[in-house]
C-alpha cells in the first residue's frame, strides 16, 4: 500500500511524524547540520559587517587609468589641488582615481556638484560606492608613490554584481518611465541616437553594450542594477547641476526652460533679456523679443553674427519664418534660435564654455523643446539706454584682429591688398561678409592677391594707369582709415613726390599724403581716376618718417604681379580730369575693407 508523505519531511507520514524522530540520536548527521547552521550564521554576520563598512562611505570617481603608473601620475596631478585624492585597483584591472571618502552618498554627491561647478573634475565624474575597489595604490598621506611591480591582471570584470540572466530579470521590474530614462541617459552619454520609446530593441542593446565597453565592463548589452544606477545617476547629477526651470518672461512674452543653476536674470536691453552667470562656468543666456516681419528676421540673423557671443564657425540656417545659428570657438560654444510669429520675433541665445558639450547639449535641447512664444513683446525703449559704438543692446560687437584696405581688380571680385593685412590670419574677410583666400603673394613689395569664396559682381574695378605720372601731380588715396567704423572709405589728397623710393627702388613711388596704417593696400588715383599704385605698409620699414610720407607700389609692378597669377588688369584710357565728387564715388565703389580674424 502507498503511504502519503509529508510535503516538507519525507520521513513524516500523512497523519504525523515518524515516532523514531521524537528522540533523535546525536550522530554524525546531526553534528553536520549544526555546523552548517553556525557557518551560515557567521557568513551572514560577516556579510552584514562588510556591507556596513563598505557602503557607509562613498567616493567621487574622477577618472580611470589602465595601469598603475598612469593612475599614480594622474592622482598626483589631482592631489596638487585636493588633499583627499586616492587611487584603487579595480576588479577589471584598471585603476580608479577618486576623491574621498565621504560619510554618505549624499555628501559625496554634494561635493561632486561643487567640484563640477569649479570645473575641477571632468563632467562625467560620478559617485562610486567602492564595491569594485581592491588594494589602494595612492593615498593623500603619501602623495608621490613609486608604482609596484605589475601584479597578475584580474579576469575581465563581469557585468556588475549580476549575471546577464539576473540582470535581465531585474530589468523586467523596471517601469516605462525608468526604461525611458535609461534611453535618455544613454543618449546624453552619446551612445544612443534613436527615439525614446522605452523599448529595449537592438539599437538600445547596442548602445548599452557600447556604454559598458566604454566603462570597461563586459559588453553584454544588458545593464546590471549597479550599472543602471551609475548611468542614470551620472545623467541626473548633471541635470541637477543645471537645475532646468520653467521661466515665464511676461515682459518679453516668452516661456522657456532655463538652466537656473547657472544663470540668473540681469537686465533688459531691447531686444534682449540678459541672464548673467551664477557660477565660474561663465554660462550666459539671452531671450530675444521684438516686433518685426520677414525683413526684420533677416536683419536680426545678420546682426547677431557680428556679435562676440556668436563665433563665426558653426552651422547656420535662415528660413522663411525662423533661423538658427551655431557657433564654436576655442573659448565658447553658442546656439541661437529665433522665430517669426504674428508680427513678433521671439527667440533665445545660450552661451556656454567650450569643452563642456554634454551639459551644453542637455540645456540647449531642453530650451529648444520648451520654447514657447506668448502674448507680449519687449518694448523698444526697455533698457538702460547706454550707447556705445562697440555694443549692440549691451552685447559686444565682434572686431577683427587687424584691418587694412584693398581694391577690386577684376569682375569676379579678386582683390589686391598688402600681404601684411593677411599675415597669420585664421580667416580673411572682404567687407566683413565675404570670405576670401590668399592665392598669391609678392613678399618683396608686400603684395597679396585674394579670391572670394564665391564670385562677386563689383560695381567698379581698378583701371591701371599706362602712362608715367608727372612729378608733383595731384593724387588721391582711398582707404578704410578707421578700420570699418565708417561704412565707406576715406579720401586723402596729396601729391606725387617722387617716382622712386628713398633707396632708389623704381618699383615704388613716394607720396606726400597723410595716411593711417589701415589705409595700407588702398588704391592711389591720379586726377583722371586711373590707379597709379597701391599704398604699401610703412610700419615695417623700421624707421620713423614724417607724417605725410608714404610709399606705393607703382602700376607696372602691379600689372606684372597680376599677370603672373592669371589676372589681366584693366588699363585706363581716361585723359580728362575727374571732379573730386566723382572720384569719391569711384573710390567708394572699388575700395574694400580687408579684415584678419583669428
Amino acid at each position: 500500500m502507498r503511504v502519503n508523505q509529508h510535503p516538507l519531511n519525507p520521513r513524516a507520514s500523512a497523519t504525523g511524524f515518524d515516532k523514531s524522530d521524537e528522540t533523535p540520536p546525536w550522530g554524525q548527521d546531526r553534528l553536520m547540520t549544526i555546523f552548517r547552521i553556525l557557518t551560515s550564521s557567521l557568513t551572514l554576520l560577516f556579510t552584514m559587517i562588510w556591507a556596513q563598512t563598505a557602503f557607509a562611505q562613498a567616493w567621487v570617481q574622477v577618472e580611470a587609468q589602465p595601469n598603475e603608473r598612469g593612475a599614480i601620475a594622474r592622482a598626483n596631478a589631482y592631489a596638487a589641488e585636493n588633499d583627499s585624492v586616492a587611487s584603487f585597483r579595480l576588479r577589471s584591472g584598471w585603476y580608479a582615481i577618486v576623491i574621498g571618502p565621504f560619510a554618505s552618498e549624499d555628501q559625496a554627491r554634494g561635493e561632486l556638484l561643487a567640484l563640477r561647478g569649479r570645473r575641477a573634475v571632468p563632467s562625467d565624474a560620478f559617485v562610486a560606492d567602492g564595491r569594485n575597489f581592491r588594494e589602494q595604490v595612492f593615498g593623500s598621506a603619501d602623495r608621490v608613490l613609486v608604482p609596484s611591480e605589475p601584479s597578475e591582471p584580474l579576469p575581465p570584470l563581469r557585468a556588475g554584481e549580476e549575471s546577464p540572466e539576473d540582470a535581465r530579470l531585474s530589468e523586467r521590474l523596471l517601469n516605462r518611465e525608468e526604461r525611458a530614462q535609461l534611453q535618455v541617459a544613454l543618449k546624453w552619454e552619446g551612445f544612443y541616437n534613436s527615439v525614446i520609446d522605452a523599448s529595449f530593441g537592438p539599437g538600445t542593446r547596442r548602445a548599452m553594450a557600447a556604454w559598458q565597453e566604454n566603462r570597461r565592463y563586459e559588453p553584454t548589452g544588458i545593464l546590471t542594477t549597479l550599472q543602471r544606477r551609475e548611468l542614470v545617476d551620472g545623467y541626473l547629477d548633471v541635470l541637477q547641476s543645471l537645475d532646468m526651470q520653467t521661466v515665464i518672461e511676461t515682459s518679453a512674452g516668452i516661456e522657456v526652460e532655463m538652466p537656473a543653476g547657472l544663470v540668473t536674470f540681469d537686465r533688459y536691453e531691447a531686444p534682449f533679456v540678459h541672464y548673467k552667470p551664477l557660477t565660474d562656468d561663465g554660462v550666459r543666456a539671452y531671450l530675444i523679443s521684438q516686433s518685426g516681419d520677414q525683413n526684420s528676421l533677416t536683419a536680426l540673423y545678420d546682426i547677431l553674427q557680428t556679435l562676440e557671443m556668436v563665433p563665426v564657425d558653426g552651422a547656420r540656417t535662415l528660413r522663411r519664418e525662423d533661423f538658427f545659428i551655431e557657433g564654436q570657438s576655442d573659448d565658447i560654444q553658442s546656439y541661437t534660435y529665433a522665430r517669426l510669429t504674428g508680427g513678433t520675433i521671439k527667440g533665445f541665445s545660450l552661451i556656454w564654455p567650450a569643452g563642456d558639450e554634454k551639459r551644453f547639449t542637455l540645456a540647449k535641447d531642453s530650451m529648444i523643446t520648451s520654447f514657447s512664444p506668448r502674448q507680449g513683446v519687449l518694448p523698444e525703449t526697455a533698457g538702460s539706454g547706454v550707447q556705445d559704438i562697440d555694443l549692440l543692446a549691451g552685447l559686444e560687437i565682434r572686431r577683427a584682429d587687424r584691418t587694412r584696405s584693398g581694391f577690386y581688380i577684376d569682375r569676379d571680385g579678386a582683390v589686391l591688398t598688402t600681404s601684411e593685412a593677411v599675415r597669420q590670419c585664421g580667416r580673411v574677410m572682404v567687407n566683413d561678409d565675404v570670405r576670401a583666400e590668399v592665392v598669391a603673394e609678392f613678399p618683396a613689395l608686400g603684395l597679396a592677391l585674394l579670391r572670394p569664396s564665391e564670385p562677386q559682381t563689383p560695381i567698379q574695378i581698378a583701371r591701371l594707369a599706362i602712362n608715367e605720372p608727372r612729378l608733383q601731380s595731384d593724387i588721391a588715396l582711398a582707404g578704410y582709415s578707421f578700420g570699418g567704423v565708417l561704412s565707406a572709405p576715406s579720401i586723402s589728397f596729396g601729391t606725387l613726390a617722387d617716382l622712386k623710393g628713398l633707396d632708389g627702388d623704381e618699383r615704388v613711388q613716394r607720396l606726400a599724403v597723410t595716411s593711417a596704417p589701415q589705409d595700407a593696400g588702398g588704391p592711389v588715383f591720379d586726377g583722371s581716376g586711373a590707379v597709379l599704385g597701391m599704398l604699401l605698409d610703412s610700419s615695417t620699414s623700421g624707421r620713423t618718417l614724417p607724417g605725410d610720407v608714404a610709399f606705393a607700389a607703382d602700376a607696372p609692378i602691379l600689372a606684372e604681379f597680376l599677370s603672373e597669377n592669371g589676372v589681366s588688369a584693366a588699363a585706363s584710357d581716361a585723359s580728362e580730369e575727374m571732379a573730386p565728387e566723382d572720384l569719391t564715388v569711384l573710390a567708394a565703389d572699388l575700395t574694400v575693407l580687408v579684415s584678419c580674424w583669428n
